[in-house]
Formats: C-alpha cells, sequence, structure tokens
C-alpha cells in the first residue's frame, strides 16, 4: 500500500497549478482594454453639388482632339472625307484655331507608309511647334 500511496502523492507534485497564471493574463487583458485608444473613423467629405446651379455639360470629345486616318492604301482622312496630303497643313491649322489644346491623333493602319505619317506629323508642327502628335495603329 505504501507503494500506491507514494506514487499518488508523486503525481499530484507533478500537476502544474494554472490558477495563478489565468489571473495575471486576464488581469492583462483588461488593462490592454481599458488603456487602448481606439480609432475614431472618419468620415469621406463629399462636395455635392447643388440641385439649384446648373450643371456644366461635358465638353464633346469629337471637338477635343484633331483624329486623321490613314488606311492601307495611303489615303488620308479627317472624318468622313478624303484629304490630299497637302492641304493637310490647313486644315489642321483650321480645327487647332477652334480648339488650342488639341492634339493630333493619327490613326495609322498597319500597312500604311512611315513617309504619311512622316507628312502628316511634319504639317501639323508646321501648324504649332509644340502640338502633340500621337500615333495610333489601326487594322481593318
Amino acid at each position: 500500500m505504501s507503494r500506491r500511496r507514494g506514487k499518488a502523492v508523486e503525481e499530484e507534485k507533478a500537476d502544474i497549478d494554472l490558477t495563478p497564471m489565468l489571473d495575471v493574463v486576464f488581469i492583462m487583458l483588461i488593462f490592454f482594454i481599458v488603456t487602448a485608444s481606439f480609432v475614431k473613423e472618419k468620415a469621406l467629405d463629399v462636395n455635392v453639388p447643388d440641385p439649384d446651379q446648373q450643371v456644366e455639360t461635358p465638353p464633346d470629345p469629337d471637338k477635343q482632339n484633331i483624329l486623321i486616318s490613314v488606311n492601307s492604301a495611303d489615303e488620308i482622312w479627317m472624318g468622313p472625307t478624303r484629304i490630299d496630303s497637302r492641304a493637310v497643313r490647313a486644315r489642321i491649322a483650321q480645327l487647332y484655331a477652334e480648339n488650342p489644346q488639341a492634339i493630333v491623333i493619327i490613326r495609322a493602319h498597319n500597312k500604311s507608309s512611315a513617309d504619311t505619317y512622316v507628312t502628316i506629323a511634319d504639317a501639323a508642327k508646321e501648324v504649332n511647334p509644340n502640338i502633340q502628335v500621337s500615333l495610333v495603329p489601326y487594322e481593318d
């Protein structure tokens, strides 16, 4: 019997009492909750237009830029009309005078020659050396 009793005493000694550790954890948890500073969310400042004010209409996208198309046969088109390479400069000058912020966009076919692009870009630079010229490829 003494052996069993001794063994039971040894097993009791091997157990760890977790109560003090849990007390410390709960005290720390309460401390952190009390001392934590919570972030207040800020709302976005949205400027809603007054319904009484007249809303400006957006500018017409056709009048913003000067679009010139070049097909695979090196024909120059501005809108629905075909234009001779000698008249490109005059047409760009007319459209640029109407809208000085416009940029020249050249939609060139992949099979068109580089000479046609250079002719159009040079004509645009003659109108205004600071005008922006962009090349956009397209296919049929």
